[in-house]
């Protein structure tokens, strides 16, 4: 085999809603504030009971579930958070015990909001090199757990989640080569830290640096998959902010592709976003099979990775 590909997907949201009106009557700011600023209107919030792996293991028995594959095939799994409370057993363990796998690989990831597309890039590549045929990559977050929610600046962006995608090896790859990195000098502008951990960033440096520096670095992967940005049929970025979602995928030059906007009913949720987004747009049939995607993360210690893959 010479590479792989996604050949299904699947979420799990909580289902309280928080709005913006809920929030105004808990901090000082409004629906107007936040949706010219974010675009955010609604976020999901775990319950007490719904932990990463809970939601986790939700995402993937519906991913599981629409490839028809039995869990017992999964010789990989990857989950991307950086909200994982207890330090070990690690998430991805977790999840091979709940959906009863009997002796996969489980790695945990944590690189924040581009962690999603760094473990999608891992299990690509070690289903490359012969060491896994078949991958269950997952990201998953509960940032409500790590959030002051009297600060106003970041309590109206969090949302909890995961998504989840089944990768497979394959003759024909489907996941091209990714372009990613980091800017270590900008790594505390996303940060979860403290006693008690708590959420915070410097939202305008990240602003500044997604609609600069991003687009270039978006359009090298689809160099890296030998396709132009007009051929794109849809573009997933991280789902930070709608005032960066949208300049972005302008720049990029993906005139003709769908821009996943689900940002504004799911909030920022981390390493989740980008395959609770995807997974939507896929259930919603939006996208030709084997058509070209773009995903690309960036957040937490300013790291970031994007590649194009092929519609399932």
């Amino acid at each position: 085999m010479t590479g792989s590909r996604v050949v299904a997907l699947g979420h799990y949201q909580p289902s309280k809603v928080l709005t913006n009106e809920d929030l105004s009557a808990m901090v000082d700011t409004s629906d107007e504030w936040i949706r010219t600023r974010v675009g955010i209107r609604t976020r999901r919030i775990a319950a007490d009971d719904e932990t990463v792996d809970h939601m986790a293991a939700r995402a993937a028995e519906k991913a599981l579930a629409n490839a028809g594959m039995d869990a017992a095939e999964i010789d990989l799994v990857i989950i991307a958070t950086c909200t994982a409370w207890d330090r070990s057993p690690n998430m991805a363990a977790r999840v091979a015990r709940r959906l009863g796998m009997p002796g996969p690989v489980a790695l945990d990831l944590s690189v924040a909001c581009s962690g999603f597309t760094h473990a999608l890039t891992t299990a690509d590549s070690l289903i490359r090199a012969g060491t896994a045929t078949k991958a269950l990559v997952v990201g998953a977050e509960k940032l409500s757990a790590f959030t002051d929610w009297t600060d106003r600046t970041t309590c109206v962006l969090v949302g909890d989640g995961a998504g989840a995608v089944v990768l497979t090896a394959s003759e024909e790859p489907g996941v091209a080569p990714p372009v990613w990195g980091s800017v270590p000098e900008m790594s505390e502008v996303v940060r979860i830290e403290g006693d008690p951990a708590r959420f915070a960033q410097d939202g305008q440096r990240v602003f500044r640096w997604a609609t600069t520096v991003l687009p270039d670095i978006a359009r090298s992967a689809c160099d890296k998959a030998g396709v132009t940005p007009e051929d794109l049929a849809a573009v997933v970025l991280h789902q930070a902010n709608l005032r960066i979602i949208e300049p972005v995928a302008r720049k990029i030059g993906a005139v003709d592709a769908i821009v996943a906007r689900d940002v504004v009913e799911s909030g920022n949720t981390s390493a989740a976003s980008i395959p609770i987004a995807l997974s939507k747009l896929l259930e919603r049939a939006e996208i030709t099979p084997g058509a070209p995607i773009l995903l690309f993360g960036f957040g937490g210690g300013m790291a970031y990775a994007g590649q194009v893959i092929r519609c399932p």
